[in-house]
């Protein structure tokens, strides 16, 4: 437990704080080295913070887990051993290289999928909000036929009231809601 704090302590001061305040000087001063070193740092952190989701739930039982993760994290600072420099260069960039198209690629469909799923909650959530509505006000009025009236609402143009306009069984359900209003 001690050392799982310790741990913490170490990642968030050495390993994000110290960074992002290296990383804000290096924009300010508008040093390119600097800002380079820094780019690959935080590259090679947001893999190792994702690799250690993982292996916090797996392999934290192994001894001496988190001293060695804060020695990596330490390693990785270091102007001396430049560790995340070295990562990047010989392991990161080749790899992203090679999978830089299929990487775009999952990227565009996940957008492009993550915009659909939004119109669908959306719709939902509408017509979830169209029903409640219309049971609160029918529940007011006291008419008992109006009580399971669930209006289907929408998104687009205005849904017309007569029974003609509407397809199928929301056709009675149309035609009961207006019979209510």
């Amino acid at each position: 437990m001690v050392s799982w704090m310790i741990c913490r302590l170490v990642v968030l001061v050495f390993g994000m704080l110290y960074p992002a305040y290296a990383s804000y000087k290096a924009v300010k001063t508008k040093n390119i080295r600097e800002y380079v070193r820094w780019m690959m740092y935080w590259i090679v952190f947001a893999l190792f913070m994702a690799v250690e989701t993982f292996t916090d739930i797996f392999i934290s039982w192994f001894p001496f887990y988190y001293e060695i993760k804060m020695a990596f994290v330490l390693w990785l600072l270091s102007p001396y051993t430049r560790g995340a420099s070295m990562l990047y260069r010989k392991f990161v960039h080749p790899s992203l290289s090679r999978h830089e198209k299929e990487i775009d690629t999952y990227i565009v469909q996940a957008k492009e999928r993550s915009y659909e799923t939004v119109l669908s909650f959306g719709k939902r959530g509408l017509n979830i909000a169209a029903s409640a509505a219309v049971q609160a006000a029918t529940k007011g009025t006291g008419q008992g036929a109006c009580e399971k009236v669930t209006p289907i609402m929408s998104v687009g143009p205005t849904p017309k009231w007569s029974p003609s306009h509407q397809p199928g069984p929301e056709r009675s359900r149309w035609a009961a809601a207006r019979a209510c209003v």
